[in-house]
């Protein structure tokens, strides 16, 4: 059973119906989902803005930025810890196998573009499908947990954890990331999903922390193909969708084929590329876009 110490009582069916009937696709809300005072001691453990940022990895792209995540468990204070080992304990993904109907879910032990997050002022999490399976390890992603910690968080703040339809057009859910709120939806093709822009006074910043789940059976949806995390523009952000993210795809497209050139006669950001891989073997993914936050 459940820690109710560290986890409020759940009424699993009614959860399940929820998740069952929620569009755009499937996904449940819980507010109040931790003990309250374990809620506040998980909020109290976490880094400052600026803590996060010396020990974690900042987004500054066109899709994402003004986001930090740390992502290395080793650095989280004990209540964090504490809290991401019962978000993947066996009593926990039993639960969230008997909501969402899929069995044998699994954690993923290297938080790959999950644990803490946070996002300062002016920034933001375009709309995205987040990348679909783990190569190295065999792993189809199937779920997202986001557990929200800001207390007194103004809705003239932004931040919400937004849910589209699967082309785009319409936001069919929206939820404001206010304090020991939890939002968990499905990982699949269709489930695009982002955060809107985070308009918070400068000495504050979104604090949530994220893990996510996969099974070694391949979903139904799966094609057989795996892809990265895929941003899509908004109805309103034409100049966005039209011109700047295309602009970045092709910066970074021929970054790479500089550091792959460099790698092959031995010299400059190749070679040096290459000296930072060799360093990093076995690490692959852990800097990689989570999704939703």
């Amino acid at each position: 059973m459940l820690d109710t110490r560290l986890i409020n009582p759940i009424d699993q069916d009614a959860l399940r119906d929820q998740f069952r009937n929620a569009q755009p696709y499937p996904h449940f809300k819980i507010d109040d989902f931790l003990n309250e005072e374990f809620a506040n001691q998980v909020l109290a453990a976490f880094p400052s803005y600026g803590d996060a940022r010396a020990v974690g990895k900042e987004f500054k792209g066109v899709n994402e930025q003004g986001k930090v995540q740390v992502t290395n468990s080793a650095l989280f204070a004990e209540p964090v810890q504490e809290l991401n080992k019962v978000l993947a304990s066996q009593d926990f993904l039993d639960l969230l196998s008997h909501v969402t109907g899929m069995p044998r879910l699994l954690a993923d032990d290297q938080l790959v573009g999950g644990g803490i997050h946070q996002t300062g002022p002016r920034g933001h999490l375009d709309v995205h499908v987040d990348f679909n399976y783990i190569k190295e390890r065999d792993l189809h992603r199937r779920l997202n947990i986001l557990i929200y910690f800001n207390k007194d968080w103004q809705p003239e703040w932004g931040g919400n954890i937004e849910l589209w339809d699967e082309n785009v057009k319409n936001c069919a859910a929206s939820f404001s990331p206010i304090f020991n709120r939890c939002v968990v939806f499905e990982t699949n093709e269709i489930s695009f999903h982002g955060v809107s822009a985070v308009k918070c006074p400068p000495d504050h910043a979104r604090k949530s922390f994220a893990a996510y789940y996969y099974t070694k059976e391949a979903p139904a949806h799966w094609t057989g193909k795996y892809h990265d995390t895929i941003f899509k523009a908004r109805p309103d952000e034409k100049l966005k969708g039209r011109v700047l993210m295309p602009l970045e795809k092709v910066t970074k497209f021929a970054s790479r084929a500089v550091n792959k050139i460099g790698k092959v006669v031995g010299i400059g950001a190749g070679a040096q590329s290459e000296k930072r891989e060799v360093q990093h073997a076995g690490q692959e993914g852990q800097d990689r876009p989570g999704g939703g936050m």
